[in-house]
């Protein structure tokens, strides 16, 4: 709470705010009076500025990172204990509690996601372990994601460096040099039942367990996956002894899966939204890819409690080192972030058709709009 008085201070200081209309692709340095007229086209944001302004929310609150722990942790574990009791004793009905208890889940990933920016607890040792430990119900090698984590924050919207941490994404011209069969593939792969049905499956069950794509780090990253796998293991073979193996995968394996689609969605619509920033190397600005190229996606406060306002997504990956308890008070500090990359709910499911970045237009587009063109 005192930090969000700090936060509401730098807004007003000098009578000023900043303003974040974007122009023409370029960032230039603008400041206004509250309540004035601002066309669109004659100012932007003043990057540096912004970062000095977002510097007294960049730091940890143990107190609040513990009680966001808890709070996540304690639900979860009461709610899985009642599924599984209730699967146990044939009351099927119970099945029904993977659902919020998946939304728990997948809050307690943001949390491993932010220890892996250091930005949960003030000390990096807290971050570290608390991290690992809930990579073992995430099913996520803590060190191994948050070092392709980190090369996805340093490459987002750069098209001289996808490939890793992203969503495979192709401009409307590689598209069309590729073979029917490439062509195909690439359709199947943007399908929606393969990114959100599949998708989820295959990169938690399969690819976490084996650490391929990672170039730095040397032998830690795959230190963290065996470590992983073999906490993973244990636990499994000991809850499935001692609750059985059947009510164990009936109980288990939907509430990760839940989380992990729940997750795979929120990051793939964290850049995937049609007016986000792609640019070749030479063009690409990491501030531009940030703030323009990472969505803020809207959500009703319940959700965004779930989702532990990792739609606050500009914002993150401009500064990554704000805890995502305090972006709420980013927000209330500087109320015009609100409409950079702004995205609502209805408008996000709009966003599964779109699969090609065209060049020409600036935006991402569908196939079908890629054969109208």
């Amino acid at each position: 709470m005192g930090n969000s008085g700090r936060g509401g201070d730098l807004s007003s200081q000098e009578g000023q705010t900043i303003s974040v209309v974007r122009e023409a692709g370029t960032v230039s340095a603008a400041t206004i009076n509250p309540g004035a007229e601002l066309a669109a086209g004659t100012a932007a944001i003043d990057i540096p500025q912004l970062l000095r302004a977002l510097k007294p929310f960049r730091f940890a609150d143990d107190r609040r990172g513990l009680m966001e722990l808890v709070v996540t942790v304690t639900p979860l574990v009461v709610l899985w204990i009642a599924t599984m009791l209730l699967v146990r004793a044939g009351f099927w009905a119970g099945l029904l509690l993977a659902i919020p208890a998946g939304a728990f889940l997948l809050r307690l990933f943001i949390i491993q996601h932010d220890c892996g920016h250091g930005s949960f607890f003030r000390k990096r040792t807290a971050n570290m372990w608390v991290g690992r430990v809930i990579g073992v119900l995430t099913l996520t090698p803590y060190e191994f994601w948050r070092r392709s984590h980190a090369q996805h924050h340093a490459r987002t919207g750069n098209l001289d460096r996808r490939g890793l941490g992203d969503v495979d994404t192709l401009t409307v011209a590689e598209y069309r040099l590729l073979s029917p069969a490439a062509r195909w593939r690439y359709r199947v792969y943007r399908h929606p039942l393969v990114l959100f049905g599949l998708g989820p499956a295959v990169q938690f069950l399969i690819r976490h367990r084996l650490p391929f794509g990672i170039t730095t780090g040397g032998v830690r990253p795959w230190m963290s996956v065996a470590t992983t796998n073999a906490a993973i293991a244990v636990f499994c073979v000991a809850v499935a002894w001692y609750f059985g193996l059947a009510a164990f995968l009936l109980v288990h394996l939907p509430i990760t899966l839940i989380a992990a689609t729940l997750g795979v969605w929120l990051f793939y619509i964290q850049h995937q939204f049609e007016h986000t920033v792609w640019e070749e190397g030479r063009d690409w600005s990491f501030a531009e890819a940030a703030l323009y190229g990472s969505s803020h996606y809207e959500l009703p406060a319940v959700l965004r409690w779930f989702s532990a306002n990792i739609g606050v997504h500009h914002v993150h990956h401009l500064c990554s080192t704000i805890p995502s308890y305090r972006m709420q008070s980013v927000l209330r500090a500087f109320p015009e972030l609100k409409g950079i990359s702004r995205l609502s709910f209805r408008q996000s499911l709009g966003a599964t058709r779109l699969a090609l970045w065209d060049e020409g237009s600036r935006r991402l587009i569908s196939f079908k709009e890629a054969r109208a063109a």
